[in-house]
This record gives C-alpha cells, sequence and structure tokens, in this order.
C-alpha cells in the first residue's frame, strides 16, 4: 500500500456516517410523508440521527482546519472520516450530548478531537481550529432556518416543519454555548492562544469540567430563562416562533403526550 493510497484511505468517508446520514434520510421522509403511526416516534429518530451528524461534522471541521494548519496526524486518527467511533473521548463528543438532549432538549456540545498543537503554527490558526467547529453549527442551522427566513413553508408537512424547528433550536444553542469562553469549550480554545502562560496554566485544572458546569448552570430556572429568551430571539429573527420550536421538542418527547395543539396547528 502507498503512502497516497493511505492518505486517500484517511479520508474516506466512513460507511458508520452514511449509515447515519441514511436513518436521517429515511427518518425525514417518514416525518414528512407522515408515514409513521406515531409521528412522534419518527421525529425523535430523525432529530437524534441529524443532530449526531452535525456532531460529527463539527468535530471534522476542527480536524479539517487542524490538517490545513499544519497537523499531518488527523488523517491517521481517523478524524477525516466522519466517524464518531474514531474520536477520541467518543462519550464526550457523541453519547453525552446526546443525553443533553434527550434530557433537556438543549444543544450542548461535546468533547473534542485530538490536535497536536505543537505542529501548529500562530495563534490566529490555533484560534481559528478552535472556531471551526461551533462555526460548523452556524452553519447548520442556516440550512435549518433556511425554510423559515425564505417564507417558503407552502406545503411543508406541520410534522417535519416543527423538527425542522427544533432542529434548527439545537443548532443555534450549540453554536452559542460553544462559544462561551469557558475551559473546556470551544470559545476558551479561540481566545487562549492570546492568553498569558499564567492565566493558562491557573485555568487549565478546569477544562475537564467547563461542559458538566455550564450544563449544571442551564438548570437554575433563572439561568435557563435568560438564556432561551435570547435563544428565541435569535430564531424570531429567522422566522421561527416559538410555537414551531415547542411542538417540535413535544413530538420529539415520544414518552410524553403529544400536546393537543400540536396536533391540530396548521
Amino acid at each position: 500500500m502507498t503512502a497516497t493510497t493511505t492518505r486517500h484511505s484517511d479520508r474516506r468517508i466512513s460507511p458508520v456516517f452514511v449509515g447515519i446520514l441514511a436513518v436521517t434520510a429515511v427518518t425525514g421522509w417518514a416525518t414528512w410523508t407522515g408515514f409513521a403511526e406515531q409521528p412522534g416516534i419518527a421525529v425523535f429518530l430523525f432529530v437524534t440521527a441529524a443532530w449526531i451528524v452535525s456532531l460529527c461534522l463539527h468535530e471534522y471541521a476542527h480536524a479539517r482546519t487542524a490538517l490545513h494548519s499544519g497537523d499531518i496526524s488527523v488523517g491517521a486518527k481517523g478524524y477525516l472520516t466522519l466517524n464518531p467511533l474514531k474520536y477520541t473521548h467518543a462519550l464526550l463528543s457523541i453519547v453525552l450530548p446526546v443525553i443533553f438532549l434527550i434530557m433537556g432538549g438543549i444543544g450542548l456540545p461535546g468533547g473534542a478531537v485530538f490536535i497536536e498543537r505543537g505542529r501548529i503554527r500562530g495563534r490566529w490558526r490555533h484560534s481559528l481550529i478552535s472556531a471551526a467547529g461551533p462555526l460548523t453549527n452556524v452553519l447548520f442551522a442556516a440550512v435549518c432556518t433556511a425554510p423559515f427566513w425564505l417564507d417558503v413553508l407552502d406545503g411543508v408537512p406541520r410534522d417535519f416543519r416543527y423538527a425542522l424547528a427544533f432542529l434548527a433550536l439545537l443548532q443555534v444553542t450549540a453554536a452559542l454555548l460553544n462559544f462561551l469562553p469557558v475551559p473546556g469549550l470551544d470559545g476558551y480554545g479561540v481566545i487562549e492562544p492570546w492568553l498569558s502562560y499564567r492565566i493558562k496554566r491557573q485555568v487549565e485544572p478546569f477544562a475537564p469540567f467547563g461542559l458538566l458546569f455550564v450544563f449544571a448552570l442551564l438548570w437554575l430556572p433563572a439561568v435557563n430563562h435568560a438564556f432561551f429568551d435570547v435563544i428565541d430571539s435569535v430564531l424570531s429573527a429567522l422566522g421561527i416562533s416559538e410555537v414551531d420550536t415547542y411542538c417540535g421538542q413535544n413530538l420529539y418527547r415520544v414518552w410524553q403526550e403529544t400536546n393537543e395543539y400540536c396536533q391540530v396547528s396548521p
């Protein structure tokens, strides 16, 4: 096997990711057509699979940016294959964000790919690598919200519209939370190269707990309400109403009774 072949195989899209895409497509079709007897199940699978796709793309963006910034080791680690099983912390990257989604309907970001920072020169490159992930969520959010702000929802089935609105909420929350300058999140990674060595040493021990700290804060009613007021304002500016996101989350929670309003709303 030549080096060229090896490099190509390191970047070939993983069958695991293709499988996740297939689940997203099939369940999206089921949500659109009303094929499932219980639409909540189709919405649950569609949103969860699409959320995992966005997590894979988030980590891929980190890895691809790192590759072009000088860390050629990301290919051998499998980060460019979009296979979530190749991540350094699959639990943090995939499992925890899905748990956060199911428990609280929040698009919290996950753990990261391992970037060999010593291979990368220049503070701007380090910042860009950290920013690449949440910028992917911004792009994903733009795609999800496009039918709303372009006003092309005529003929779009109600349940699919709700699911798309809820998925957009997840992407917006993930982008905003990920850009927070909290140790362990990408927002801190953006500013870290510009901090003094002393500050970085002081902050370093808290990095493993940053994500859990943010999640715990969001359970506080005052913080939760203030945060979602901001989210609702962003989504409203993009043409998505609170009814759309509420009904999307209501349908997603198949273990709860569906609100009758969401079943009859146009």
